[in-house]
């Protein structure tokens, strides 16, 4: 199939999009970051195909839907790589179109993986960018076809913990935010998440990355987000397999436990085998299926 092209004209602030590309997070300067060279690495694995490594220049790539099917509803995706790189394609661009199919617009974030190197907080440089990432939907929606009230975020392993971060540590934004602009997710998938950062069901091998090979107390419970969920947290679809040896299925159990408490709508699939990552099953249309079939009881997939 011919890939459809992008044209997006950056002028000032404001992006000008006719189709499809990738495109900067930011218009200027990148906050948080320290005068580097541009060392970003690609290779291809047999397994999960395209891996970017040493990302200091985040970006977002628009996949819109087929002209005249677009029902208004946006989720920005967020690859996995425990922090310490991102599966572009399978855990990215695929899924994005996969959405594109469903009506949705979808958007991968590339965002910086943590590194002192490039950043001078490493902590906080992935949520500044999903952060940026919502913004810039939100005030681009009416270019993109996309209603400001139905953009919701969605995260791989940790991109699923970037993403739960996203929708746990919205009230105080890390970047500068235009007025009346939220950076709030309307909704959160999280798919095999590393969820929690202690040392009895956390992903040691992503907090070490994001916090430092010794983090504090505090710290830990900063980005242990079954901690952090409370009456405001957007309604989430979590999915997981109970055989899973690398993010145990606890992270996603004491996050849906964590949603109850508050009374959070939300749905969750665990299946039995699967494994980190849906390598060879479930399906991704069945997965993946039961994810859309959740979008369209809450209404995201009804044309707006």
């Amino acid at each position: 199939m011919k890939r459809i092209v992008l044209l997006c004209l950056l002028a000032g602030s404001t992006f000008t999009c006719v189709a499809q590309k990738e495109i900067p997070l930011y218009p200027g300067a990148i906050p948080n970051a320290v005068a580097a060279p541009d060392a970003e690495t690609r290779r291809t694995d047999d397994v999960v195909g395209l891996l970017a490594g040493n990302v200091s220049r985040p970006t977002l790539t628009v996949f819109l839907p087929p002209a005249g099917k677009s029902n208004g509803t946006a989720v920005i995706i967020c690859p996995g790589g425990g922090y310490g790189t991102l599966l572009i394609n399978r855990e990215g661009n695929d899924v994005a179109r996969a959405f594109n199919k469903q009506g949705v617009t979808a958007f991968v974030l590339k965002y910086r993986l943590p590194n002192k190197q490039f950043l001078v907080n490493p902590a906080i440089g992935p949520l500044q960018d999903a952060q940026q990432a919502i913004s810039v939907v939100r005030q681009r929606a009416a270019i993109w076809k996309i209603s400001p009230e139905r953009i919701g975020i969605m995260g791989f392993s940790a991109g699923g913990h970037l993403a739960s971060t996203a929708g746990t540590h919205f009230k105080q934004p890390l970047i500068a935010v235009p007025a009346g602009i939220s950076v709030r997710p309307d909704f959160m998938v999280l798919v095999n998440p590393v969820i929690s950062f202690t040392d009895s069901i956390g992903h040691i091998g992503s907090r070490n990355n994001l916090l430092g090979a010794s983090p504090d107390h505090a710290q830990t419970e900063l980005f242990s987000n079954e901690l952090q969920v409370d009456d405001s947290t957007p309604t989430t679809f979590l999915v997981h397999a109970e055989d899973d040896t690398v993010v145990p299925v606890e992270n996603t159990l004491s996050f849906f436990t964590a949603l109850k408490r508050h009374k959070i709508p939300a749905a969750m699939h665990i299946y039995q085998r699967g494994e980190h990552g849906f390598l060879k099953e479930p399906a991704f249309e069945e997965w993946f299926g039961r994810c859309i079939h959740w979008m369209s009881s809450n209404g995201w997939l009804t044309v707006k």
